[in-house]
């Protein structure tokens, strides 16, 4: 970690659209990529008169989320409006969560991102369900600004999981953001597609200088528009510099500055001031007369509890204890429970751990990437891969014909590791054949032989090559070996 003359410290509230087919208290659609506009209804545009209705699923889904984050559930919590006036909000308040969120304090642990093997913890505060604004658009080419309005997304609903301000490092904010969303995914709560806005991230930033026996605060900053990663690491980073800088120049008078909401121009590379940032008491929060309180029964948790399955914490130590590295586990558990299985089907099978893991990592997931496709569409089971290992690791093949296996399977999903071999022509050279190859191979590379004999053994490189073009079955580490052998009984 860089030493730097204060501490950071930043807090994350993070905004997740919930995987709901109809939005919170009202049936419109929350499909992405509709018409403007097309997606609305009296409830979600507040016309007078229109009464929400509570969406159970995205109930369910929440309670899912804080039980899998360590949250206490509320037995029992209720909806309140959020007045302010924005654009995209047409009723001119949001329904939300004040003081009775669903989800209460918990906490998520992640692998720190700057000291391997530790762990860090992220406190939680709560997260709590309100509905979603719409968008705003803004044109502002050829010369003129142009600003339009989408309410389609108005009402989808949300979840904001908000934590303590535990995280001291751009680093840590960004690993913390991408545990949280291979969570969400494993949950099954949310598709998280940061492009389209099902994940997004607002940090409360500032800095703690020391000076003397004192450490002075500088105001705290709320960046937001952090739409991807990438964007939440570098917008933190200049964030702190800016507030440093600031703090260089102001000395003292920046800690009676007003806390300030600013944006994350990702183009440029920085935050731009936007307004003074609202307290809770600006928000005018007062219950929703038109909704009942909710009351969560110890049923409806232990039920939800049971059928979390495993996260991802527990399926690395478990691929961990079935002998992967801590770094290849973590690869395998971050492409989604259907690759874990895939692994575990493969391994169950009988090939080895450590081989399945190493062609999932290389060939699997280059093929998946270059076809575009998902594990569960890969034309190779898991079985045919367990079968072409097990044949590797018994010396059957070799491991170069082995992707010539692999290749031909692509190509032919209905063949197994026989009739494969059949139609690449891989058959077993027999040790008599193998010698006479080596042999040969000597006869016609008294260069290599000489550099051998002088302890230079580089050159028997070059002689598996050629072993290659003369006999393709011929195993390549065995080539090697015996080609040793035979100019080391020479010498």
């Amino acid at each position: 970690m860089n030493q730097t003359p204060y501490k950071l410290v930043i807090g994350l509230e993070v905004h997740v659209q919930l995987s709901t087919r109809t939005k919170l208290f009202c049936g419109c659609p929350t499909a992405f990529g509709a018409s403007p506009n097309t997606q609305t209804c009296p409830v979600c545009l507040g016309h007078p008169g229109a009464l929400p209705v509570m969406n159970e699923q995205a109930i369910a889904l929440a309670i899912r989320t804080g039980l899998a984050l360590n949250c206490e559930i509320a037995s029992v919590t209720k909806w309140d409006r959020k007045s302010y006036f924005y654009p995209d909000l047409p009723k001119g308040y949001q329904i939300s969560q004040f003081d009775q969120p669903i989800c209460g304090p918990g906490y998520l642990d992640f692998a720190d991102p700057e000291n391997e093997g530790e762990t860090l913890r992220v406190r939680l505060i709560r997260a709590h369900l309100e509905e979603d604004a719409g968008k705003s658009m803004h044109d502002e080419g050829a010369g003129k600004a142009d600003s339009q309005i989408d309410l389609n997304r108005t009402g989808t609903p949300l979840l904001e999981i908000v934590s303590e301000p535990d995280l001291n490092s751009p680093e840590a904010a960004k690993a913390y953001l991408i545990e949280l969303r291979l969570l969400l995914t494993y949950l099954g709560v949310s598709d998280c597609n940061m492009q389209e806005g099902s994940l997004r991230a607002d940090a409360n930033v500032n800095l703690h200088i020391a000076q003397g026996d004192t450490t002075v605060a500088t105001p705290i900053v709320e960046v937001k528009n952090l739409n991807s990663f990438r964007a939440v690491e570098r917008a933190l980073t200049y964030e702190s510099q800016r507030q440093y800088s600031q703090w260089q120049k102001d000395g003292r008078d920046i800690t009676q500055a007003p806390k300030q909401t600013r944006g994350w121009d990702d183009a440029a590379g920085v935050t731009v001031a936007q307004r003074e940032k609202e307290e809770s008491s600006d928000y005018r929060y007062f219950p929703d007369p038109d909704l009942v309180p909710l009351h969560i029964e110890p049923r409806q948790l232990e039920a939800a509890r049971q059928a979390l399955g495993d996260l991802p914490a527990a399926l690395r130590e478990r691929l961990r204890y079935a002998g992967l590295k801590e770094y290849d586990a973590n690869v395998i558990v971050s492409q989604g429970r259907s690759m874990v299985d895939y692994f575990e089907q493969a391994v169950a099978s009988g090939a080895p751990a450590k081989r399945v893991s190493s062609w999932i990592q290389q060939d699997v997931m280059r093929t998946l990437n270059e076809q575009e496709i998902s594990i569960e569409e890969f034309s190779i089971s898991a079985l045919q891969l367990a079968e072409l290992l097990q044949a590797i690791e018994k010396g059957d093949i070799d491991n170069s014909r082995g992707k010539d296996v692999f290749q031909y399977c692509l190509q032919h999903p209905e063949a197994d590791l026989d009739s494969a071999k059949a139609a690449l022509g891989i058959e077993a050279v027999d040790q008599g054949e193998l010698e006479a190859l080596c042999r040969e191979l000597l006869a016609e590379n008294p260069k290599i032989v000489a550099q051998v004999k002088e302890g230079n053994v580089k050159g028997l490189g070059a002689l598996i090559g050629a072993a290659r073009k003369k006999n393709p079955n011929a195993d390549p580490k065995q080539v090697r070996e015996l080609c040793h052998q035979l100019i080391l009984a020479d010498a």
